[in-house]
């Protein structure tokens, strides 16, 4: 038990610093392309209380750490009011890829200070679901090094599973941008149904793990791009 509630720690403080910079990005894309309305709403804050969603960056994540299930949680959406963009098809875009894109760049960062505190000897290897080992000679992890796989693993599972096309998933609007015009009436359908899809896929992750929901659908992404800022982490540590 004092393992799992260690490990809830380190998460959720991860957990929140990716999602709260993944949002606001957002809100500073939307501004940048003539989208006042985060700024208005004093959302492109990094301060975690104007962004904290109770139940899905604190409870959510918090239970399933400690009942060993997969870690996912959300915040407060930053608002984007897609007409007061200066092209709203593209700028729609743009603000999309931010988000992820600004957890790919966290990872970097968590990757460079994972090299510096490696400990002596350490090795990392990569399974098919994304994990990892992290072990000095003696068998002993240090904390902070732990904090930084963690930290890394969260900003890339947090940037590959927002690129799904699943509406209102960042994917889908950047999938929606670059269809073709006549085919979007079509696609904007489907979105009462993706929160429908995003809760169904997660069941079937807690009750049916047999079926490798996410190890045959993200895993193979997020263990492929974790493998690689692994590598930079490895590099960093030699030099």
């Amino acid at each position: 038990m004092t393992d799992t509630i260690l490990l809830a720690v380190i998460l959720i403080p991860c957990l929140i610093v990716a999602i709260v910079f993944h949002e606001v990005a957002h809100g500073w894309v939307a501004l940048m392309l003539g989208d006042p309305t985060a700024q208005e709403r004093r959302r492109l804050s990094l301060n975690p209380l104007r962004h904290v969603d109770p139940v899905g960056t604190l409870l959510v994540p918090g239970f399933l750490a400690v009942v060993g299930g997969p870690i996912f949680g959300w915040a407060k959406p930053v608002p984007v009011i897609k007409q007061r963009l200066d092209n709203p098809r593209f700028g729609m875009m743009a603000v999309a890829a931010a988000g992820p894109a600004t957890n790919f760049i966290l990872a970097v960062v968590g990757a460079v200070l994972l090299g510096f505190a490696l400990p002596t000897g350490a090795g990392m290897t990569v399974t098919d679901t994304g994990m990892s080992l992290i072990a000095g000679m003696d068998g002993e992890v240090a904390p902070f090094a732990s904090g930084m796989f963690y930290f890394i693993l969260i900003n890339v599972f947090l940037a590959v599973f927002n690129l799904l096309p699943i509406p209102p998933f960042d994917g889908s609007h950047i999938v929606e941008g670059a269809m073709p015009r006549r085919w979007v009436h079509h696609f904007e359908k489907l979105r009462p149904f993706g929160m429908l899809l995003f809760f169904g896929l997660v069941a079937l992750t807690w009750f049916a793990p047999g079926l490798g929901v996410l190890e045959n659908t993200i895993g193979p992404p997020v263990a492929w791009t974790l493998d690689h800022y692994l590598f930079l982490a490895d590099w960093i540590a030699g030099v």
